[in-house]
């Protein structure tokens, strides 16, 4: 093992994989991926549900050093995303580093030993000298507290934790929720429901979606690296050119022309129509593409529901207008705890600081990526890094080089590394300063806020001013405790 430091990652996601493999093609082998669920993919194996797809197009939301030639078309479906990670593990030999069916309920880090103690759901105990948090922001679902819930006596579920057992054929069915997951999911749902009652909590903006399948000779064009690597680009630049955070930007109201239109042109009932337009800027909340929601409208069998829900009986959706709907099966396409960061793992750090206490007010982080009073913590999409318009693959490429910086920082003296508290404070003054005028803060509710009403999901510059930022780690940045003292290897599979 010589002097390299063992390292433990949360999460077999996206993040957790790129990390895995950066760390392989460095010669490092002294890591475990654990993992809850039992195997790779995060979100692309929890989301199963009909219709799932990606609303980045394939060839940016793939990895820069594992282009794919073969995906069906521009907008890929869940099941060959999932492959395409399965095939990523297989490739580059990450298997004999995940350990599956192992979710990491706590982690504490031991200053005296200068590693970090890790407790799974389990009982099983582990220790690494640096932590990797690839949990992402979208792997805890959000459950409604709507009285009488608990009492309704059909099938119901979460859309992440689809149960593919229930047949939905000439159903009477609710669902909850009308964000990025409902709007691929219903159009499915729609097509065989007797009867679909949609309770919309607020619309959003959607947009078009250009999506033919790839023909035979665009993909076989690219099978030529150089083809491929230049469509990667294209989309890149497109996406950094059309990106728009600001309430003001020419092109915000240009993204909500277009919304617009497409709305006109497929719901013709100017009542619906009406329910269906958001009050509040484009982008506030997620930005949706899809040509398959809105047609659900014009269909007998489908109902929109703008009264709120006041309460669940055993058999049915009560609203706030007093009308009750029957129901079979109940879906709750209610989204995700995104704003919870590292909220599946309870994290104490330096003098057994508890990080949700320290985050209460809102998370925060140096880059999203490193956090003052947690030596040796590291996180692949944290506070502040979703950047609303391009890929979170090119974040976590960004962000894994960054961290393995650090590494090799620890690789030539073990000890600890902790960002400087005035360094992270300056870094989120700056970020919370930029807010302002943003479409996110247009003032709608959305997931992007913490308890407090901070704004600590977004990233409000173009992608390509975070990959600036973590070019380099800079050593500076960070207090650097020798230790004498080396941590146990965590348990590999």
């Amino acid at each position: 093992m010589g002097d390299t430091p063992t390292i433990a990652i949360i999460g077999a996601g996206a993040g957790g994989l790129v990390m895995g493999i950066r760390l392989k093609r460095a010669g490092i082998d002294s890591f475990t991926i654990f993992e809850k669920s039992d195997g790779v993919g995060g979100t692309w194996r929890d989301n199963s549900y009909p219709g799932a797809a990606c609303d980045i197009q394939s060839h940016m939301y793939s990895f820069s050093f594992e282009l794919n030639p073969n995906w069906s078309r521009p907008y890929g479906t869940q099941p060959e995303i999932l492959a395409y990670f399965e095939h990523c593990a297989d490739k580059y030999d990450l298997r004999p580093h995940l350990r599956c069916n192992t979710a990491i309920s706590e982690a504490r880090w031991d200053g005296d030993a200068c590693c970090w103690h890790l407790r799974a759901e389990d009982g099983s105990e582990h220790m690494a000298d640096v932590l990797v948090s690839a949990l992402g922001m979208l792997n805890v679902p959000n459950y409604p507290a709507i009285p009488g819930i608990e009492d309704f006596e059909g099938a119901h579920f979460h859309s992440a934790r689809w149960d593919h057992g229930v047949d939905l054929e000439g159903k009477r069915i609710g669902s909850i929720g009308t964000g990025a997951s409902s709007v691929q999911f219903l159009p499915e749902v729609a097509k065989v429901a007797g009867q679909l009652h949609v309770f919309q909590r607020s619309p959003t903006w959607v947009m078009p979606k250009v999506d033919d399948e790839f023909t035979e000779a665009e993909r076989t064009a690219f099978a030529r690296r150089g083809r491929a690597r230049l469509h990667r680009w294209k989309i890149f630049a497109r996406y950094e050119r059309m990106t728009s955070f600001r309430v003001a930007d020419e092109t915000t109201a240009e993204r909500e022309a277009i919304a617009r239109a497409h709305l006109d042109r497929v719901i013709s009932d100017t009542n619906l129509r009406k329910k269906l337009t958001p009050d509040f800027p484009i982008g506030c909340k997620r930005l949706l593409l899809t040509n398959d929601y809105f047609p659900i409208y014009n269909r007998a069998n489908v109902e929109l529901v703008t009264s709120p829900i006041s309460r669940i009986t055993p058999g049915g959706v009560v609203t706030e207008d007093g009308t009750e709907r029957g129901i079979d099966v109940l879906i709750l396409g209610t989204g995700f705890k995104a704003a919870d960061h590292l909220g599946a793992v309870d994290i104490y750090g330096d003098s057994g600081r508890r990080l949700a206490d320290q985050w209460a007010d809102g998370a925060e982080a140096h880059l999203g990526i490193t956090v003052k009073g947690f030596p040796n913590l590291f996180m692949l999409y944290g506070p502040n890094t979703n950047q609303g318009g391009n890929s979170i693959i090119f974040i976590h490429e960004s962000q894994v080089h960054y961290i393995m910086g650090a590494i090799r920082a620890l690789r030539r003296k073990r000890g600890a590394l902790a960002v400087k508290a005035s360094v992270q404070d300056a870094y989120n003054a700056k970020i919370q300063r930029a807010m302002a005028g943003t479409v996110w803060d247009g003032g709608c509710t959305n997931y992007f806020r913490g308890p407090s009403g901070k704004i600590t999901t977004q990233f409000p510059y173009p992608a390509r001013q975070y990959w600036a930022w973590t070019r380099r780690f800079k050593g500076s940045d960070f207090t650097f405790t020798p230790s004498e003292t080396r941590a146990l290897q965590p348990t590999r599979v």
